[in-house]
């Protein structure tokens, strides 16, 4: 296991940018996977962007490409997620997960389930 802890979350307004980061305790956080989730009261927590183990590979939802980065830097065991262009819709509590990956085989998997460790959650709120 990994534990994961977000931060970066704030009040901004429409338009301006984000920078996530979760930082995960373990020395072999470059096994893991990483992603982004975030959620809104009522609504089910879904996928933002994902990242493979060496950061290679990287995968958005529809509704953030081109605005979000997703990024994973092993030696810092720290990943990152960058919000440009925010939107009142991107409102949310955002969570990063990992998800151990030893053969390298992520592809930005969208369910929750596929992922066995969760931080705690950071707060973006987008004023219009």
């Amino acid at each position: 296991q990994v534990q994961l802890a977000e931060s970066g979350g704030g009040t901004v307004q429409a338009g301006d940018s984000l920078r996530l980061s979760c930082v995960g305790t373990r020395r072999t956080f470059s096994n893991y996977a990483m992603a982004w989730f975030r959620q809104v009261p009522g609504k089910e927590r879904e996928f933002v962007a994902g990242v493979s183990r060496s950061g290679g590979r990287r995968y958005y939802a529809d509704s953030v490409k081109g605005r979000f980065t997703i990024d994973k830097v092993n030696a810092k065991n720290t990943g990152y997620l960058q919000m440009n262009s925010l939107k009142p819709e991107d409102t949310a509590v955002y969570y990063c997960a990992a998800r151990l990956d030893f053969n390298n085989e992520y592809e930005g998997f969208t369910s929750e389930a596929l992922y066995g460790d969760w931080g705690q959650g950071t707060q973006v709120t987008v004023s219009s």
